[in-house]
């Protein structure tokens, strides 16, 4: 029965060897799992809960969310080709969901990492120097996204108040405090660049050579080079120090909550993925500090 699949699925539905090989493996491997169950279940016989049990038996043994989830669809495309052309009479696999694929975690960069990017002695008094340093701490201090970033004017940055307006997604605006010492960063910035650009137009961060504000593209390339000063991470772009904004929040006792709206999520469960940084600490903390441990 296999075989006729794989056949059908090359000639008919002209797959690729690799897929094709790809189908083989699973489709055995399922029929190998429910032979050893039961040597007398065939295609025809076995049932949605021998199904689920092949699907337990994989996670048990270690295998990946993606991948048993993978090999279950290549069953579902076998059963619903044998059902079209009568070879089985139901589809055992209808009504069995495949386990929830992992998301993968955000990278964020140390604090210790941070502390050494930023250190004023490491940066020239420079324009060039100044607006790189402003820029990254600014994604680090505030969390925002490269596109909030881009689309700041001076209007947007109150110094007394110590406040940032940003527009996010679908235009939603929300205010974003910062500390003393991103305000001293950013009045040192603006009073160079006041100084030494000529300004086209109101952007809050001016490229040196043109006068126009910065773009994504520029800001991407500039935080990626920046960071491999400090890290190995293989993505090194601004969203990863907004995830290390929201990590060292709440590694420092921020709750969930504000760290949601200081990111500007929709929904809380989007922000949840960070707290696996906050149980890690945990873990490290029980294994220095408990003797059994």
């Amino acid at each position: 029965m296999i075989q006729e699949f794989l056949t059908y699925m090359r000639y008919e539905r002209n797959r690729s060897e690799r897929t094709l090989l790809s189908y083989s493996e699973n489709l055995t491997l399922f029929e190998n799992f429910f032979k050893a169950l039961d040597s007398n279940l065939t295609w025809s016989t076995v049932d949605s809960d021998v199904v689920r049990l092949w699907l337990e038996d994989m996670m048990d043994k270690g295998n990946k969310a993606s991948s048993v989830c993978c090999r279950l669809s290549a069953v579902k495309s076998f059963y619903r080709y044998a059902l079209a052309r009568g070879i089985v009479k139901r589809d055992p696999t209808l009504d069995v969901v495949g386990p929830k694929k992992e998301k993968p975690l955000p990278q964020f960069v140390k604090e210790s990492q941070m502390d050494e990017l930023l250190d004023a002695s490491s940066w020239g008094k420079d324009y060039k120097s100044t607006l790189k340093r402003t820029i990254l701490m600014t994604f680090y201090e505030t969390g925002i996204r490269v596109s909030e970033l881009v689309g700041l004017d001076d209007k947007d940055v109150d110094l007394v108040r110590q406040e940032l307006k940003v527009t996010g997604k679908r235009d939603k605006q929300r205010i974003i405090p910062f500390g003393e010492e991103l305000a001293e960063a950013l009045k040192d910035y603006i009073a160079i660049r006041n100084r030494e650009v000529e300004r086209k137009d109101t952007a809050l961060f001016i490229l040196y050579n043109k006068g126009t504000g910065v773009n994504e593209k520029w800001v991407r390339h500039m935080v990626g080079d920046e960071l491999s000063r400090v890290c190995t991470l293989k993505k090194r772009s601004p969203h990863v120090l907004r995830h290390s904004f929201a990590t060292a929040m709440l590694n420092h006792n921020a709750d969930l909550e504000s760290v949601r709206r200081l990111l500007g999520h929709v929904s809380l469960s989007t922000t949840e993925i960070y707290t696996h940084t906050t149980f890690e600490q945990l873990k490290r903390i029980y294994k220095d500090a408990h003797p059994r441990a």
